[in-house]
Formats: structure tokens, sequence, C-alpha cells
């Protein structure tokens, strides 16, 4: 299991941004790989800390962590890349981060040495769509496979190294100042810190070497999300220009569609059940809609109107795997407004009848201790 990113940092939920910042500098600067060389369980603690900056340092994501924990960001579409982040991904995202620290890049000689760190890896932009859920899909979780329009390099695009910066990605400036010479290094203005910039572009490619693509994208979504819950799909947005780049990720907002029936309050449904005065009387059975399907119920005879029946189970499931909610059914008795001759007569002589004098037990609660109870 996941490691609590609260744990990793060592830092509590109320830590404020700048403390979130130093915590995961200290601990990338002790697990960093210049200073432990060949040490794999050094790497993946550095890689840890990495991610759980990540989410905990964007306010959305955090928010979305802090609700559902690990689980909003799994089932292929989270908020961190996890495995498909490398340590150039790490150190271009966050390598400022680490300041003076080694040598003023926070750059990295790797993990049983390697050639020091270059660029930063140019990223494509985010595309984002939205993906409408039926209760019963939310219910389950559900694979869905989309068209995205995206896009991606040309076919037989070619880059080379910018001449500007000689693929650096930057370029050097040297002042002169009244307190010396002073260097300072900014993004190359020709590759805009890419390092290449196209060399050979076919005729259907735009000025970046890149082309409309449209691609069906398989969308895993987790049981239990929410409306507005953003999943991410990684390196299935649109391709950047370079042989260095990687793509950016597909943002999926999660739509929830009205269900005929039930209504949803957190993990727990609702059902308004209507019964005749008979059914109410007499008692009965009816068929009723949950998200697994139907199931049948017993109205007991003499069930007061506002009466609530909770079906443990039958609700939706927590995103955290906590359980699932409650169905809880409502019942209203309806009366007739329009009555016939002999059904008035009926009635009229049953008003002063004592069995249809209200006479509550205290076992039928009052409005308000319903609504406590289903609060509780």
């Amino acid at each position: 299991m996941k490691v609590d990113y609260y744990e990793v940092l060592k830092i509590s939920k109320s830590a404020t941004p700048a403390e979130i910042k130093k915590a995961y500098r200290k601990k990338a600067i002790k697990y960093h790989p210049d200073k432990n060389p060949g040490d794999k369980s050094a790497e993946e603690k550095f890689k840890q800390a990495a991610e759980a900056y990540e989410i905990l340092s964007d306010e959305n994501k955090k928010a979305r962590y802090d609700q559902f924990g690990h689980a909003a960001f799994e089932g292929g579409a989270g908020g961190f890349q996890g495995g498909h982040m490398n340590m150039e991904d790490i150190f271009s995202q966050f390598g400022d981060i680490f300041g003076s620290a080694f040598g003023g890049g926070g750059g990295f000689s790797g993990f049983g040495g390697g050639s020091s760190r270059g660029r930063a890896r140019v990223k494509g932009s985010n595309l984002r769509i939205r993906v409408k859920l039926t209760l019963e899909e939310i219910a389950n979780g559900v694979e869905k496979k989309v068209k995205v329009r995206r896009k991606v390099k040309a076919e037989g695009v070619s880059f080379k190294t910018c001449t500007t910066c000689h693929g650096n990605g930057q370029v050097m400036r040297v002042t002169n100042t009244i307190l010396g010479r002073m260097q300072t290094a900014s993004t190359c203005p020709t590759c805009q810190g890419a390092g290449e910039v196209l060399d050979k572009k076919p005729k259907n490619a735009d000025n970046n070497g890149l082309v409309q693509n449209e691609e069906t994208v398989s969308i895993k979504i987790p049981a239990g999300v929410t409306e507005g819950v953003q999943l991410k799909v990684n390196g299935k947005g649109n391709a950047a220009p370079g042989n260095n780049s990687i793509d950016g990720d597909l943002i999926v907002v999660v739509e929830e569609l009205e269900h005929a029936t039930l209504k949803r309050e957190g993990t727990n449904l609702h059902h308004d059940l209507y019964i005749n005065f008979s059914e109410a009387v007499m008692g009965v059975s009816k068929n009723i809609d949950t998200v697994s399907g139907k199931v049948k119920i017993k109205i007991e005879p003499g069930t007061q109107s506002g009466k609530i029946l909770r079906l443990r189970g039958k609700g939706l499931p927590s995103i955290e795997s906590y359980g699932s909610g409650d169905l809880l059914v409502h019942i209203n008795v309806w009366t007739p407004q329009n009555l016939s001759k002999e059904q008035k007569q009926f009635f009229e002589k049953m008003m002063d009848d004592e069995n249809f004098t209200p006479n509550p037990s205290k076992n039928d609660k009052s409005f308000f201790e319903k609504v406590k109870d289903m609060f509780s």
C-alpha cells in the first residue's frame, strides 16, 4: 500500500505551502542521487517525496487527496505520473527547489553514475474532456473508451540541435556590474528551452512538426466518483516538438447523469415511493430501483406517510473503499382527491371512528426526529 503523503514529508494536513515546499526540499536533498550513488532505496524515497510534493503543492490535487486519499488518483487516471516519471522529469519540474545545494542547478549525476542533467524536457499541452456517468456506472466503476483529437509528431518529422544554445535550452549572459562580472542563465529564445529546432517538416505538419490525430483512449474510472472530480490519463494530451519532449495529459472531468428515481447524497441514495391509502392501510409489497437492479420491499399494514425504510449497503461505494452507503426509501401516502359518492359516504362514516383517530405512539417519530436519524 502507498504511504500517506503527509507521512512521507513528515508534515500535518494544516501545513502551509511554504512548509510543504520546505519539507520536500529537506527530503529531496537527503535522498538526492549525488549523495546516495547506487542506492536503490534512496532512489525510491527520492521519487516518493517528489510524488507527495506534486500532489500536496497543488491546491486542487491536495483537496482531492484529503477527501479521497490515494483512490482519487487510481485507475490509470491520477494526479502523479508514477512509474512514467523518471529522474529527468522530477528535476525538470522541481529542480529549482534544490537551489544551490548541488552546484546551483539541482542537477544530478544519476544513481550509479551517469551524465549530468541537461535541458528541461518540454511537455505538450493538456487536453480536457467531460465524461457522463450513470449512477449504475458510478456504483460499479467503469472503463470508458472515448475518441480524442490530439496533436502528435508528424510521420517523417526530424529535429536538430539548436545552434543558439547548442542543445542546452539556456543561454548564458555576462554582465559587468559595480560588483564585478555576473553570469546569468535564461531560456533560449530560439528553441524556447527545448534545445532542439525543427529540421525537416512534412507537408501536412504545422510549424512545430505536429499533426492532428484522432485516437481512441481507454479511461478506467474507479467506483464511487463524484460530480466534478477530475481524473488524469498520463501522456494522452498534445505532443510537444523535439526528440526530448513528453506528451501532455488528458484531463477527464466526471459529470453525473440524473437518475429517474434515485437521488444521490454522498454515498447514500434516496427514493420517493408513493403508495395509495388502501396500500398504507392493508400493507403491500413493492419493487423499487437500486443501482444493482430491482429489489422487493414490504410495506407493513398501517404504515404512516413519511416513514423511512433504510436498505443498508444499497447505496454507492466509497471511493476510499470504506464500504457502501444506504438506500433510504421515503414512504409517501397519496391522499385521493376525487372520490365517488360511495367512497365519500364511506369516509364520512369513518371520520368519527376510533380506528381513524390519529394516535401516534412513541415509535412514530416526528419529522425533525426523522431528519436527525437520517444524518446520524
